[in-house]
């Protein structure tokens, strides 16, 4: 499978799909093709709220793509890269429309920041979700502000120290996962009803709602240049390629 982005409107919801191969986790060129297209669809009067999902029956994604991570050799370079992640956690902030997250399966580092950026989340039980960058020698710097909104201040130092796998129930307890299914038919079933009622909303009212609930975090985009330098320089470390080569080996041994 190739890389992509896609999106089409039904029935007024833009549903933008992307995937990956590796575990739906997101080079460079995908994420500033996530964000563009997060903002084009926003744009759109038609359109009434956003739908943002992944293909495939296994992770929802996997964060940062490793490939990418261990050829970066300079800082403008690795800030380019943490960037897109900046970017697109942005646009689903200030993109006027509502962002609908699906969760399908587990969810490491950058793909937990986007989980944590929809306006409502739906997920499956097996959805468990870590903050792994420690293991990389990094931490979720870029993604900080917007899971630190849900979760609050002490988890989120919690989740970026032990970098453990949490349920789909914590997340629940913790305002993350809206809504949990058994399964995902059951849960996609669950969302075709969801969007068909918001299709019927006033477009003004749902505007509003993204609006006030974001309130207070304009101040996001002032954070992320250091909080971009912060895994930019880090990621340059040798200890970190070397702990990335480490997962890699890791995962080829399953």
């Amino acid at each position: 499978m190739e890389p992509f982005v896609k999106s089409e409107i039904k029935n007024q919801i833009a549903e933008i799909t992307f995937g990956t191969p590796k575990s739906n986790s997101l080079p460079g060129n995908i994420l500033e093709q996530l964000a563009q297209t997060i903002l084009d669809e926003g744009s759109k009067d038609e359109v009434k709220a956003i739908l943002l999902k992944s293909v495939g029956d296994k992770a929802f994604c996997a964060g940062a793509s490793f490939d990418e991570l261990l050829e970066i050799q300079d800082l403008e370079t690795s800030k380019r890269f943490f960037g897109g992640f900046a970017k697109v956690l942005n646009a689903m902030r200030s993109c006027g429309k509502l962002v609908i997250v699906r969760v399908q399966g587990k969810t490491t580092g950058g793909g937990v920041g986007i989980a944590c950026a929809a306006d409502y989340c739906f997920a499956v039980e097996d959805a468990s979700m870590a903050l792994t960058e420690l293991n990389l020698g990094i931490g979720p710097f870029v993604i900080g502000p917007y899971v630190e909104r849900k979760i609050g201040k002490s988890a989120h130092e919690a989740m970026s120290i032990d970098a453990d796998f949490r349920t789909a129930d914590w997340f629940v307890k913790h305002d993350v996962f809206h809504s949990v299914s058994h399964t995902i038919e059951e849960m996609d079933e669950k969302i075709f009803d969801f969007l068909q009622k918001l299709a019927s909303r006033s477009s003004d009212a749902l505007a509003l709602i993204k609006k006030v609930s974001w309130e207070g975090t304009e101040h996001f985009e002032q954070l992320m240049p250091e909080r971009i330098h912060m895994s930019a320089s880090l990621i340059l470390e040798d200890s970190a390629k070397k702990n990335i080569e480490a997962i890699k080996e890791r995962l080829r041994a399953k």
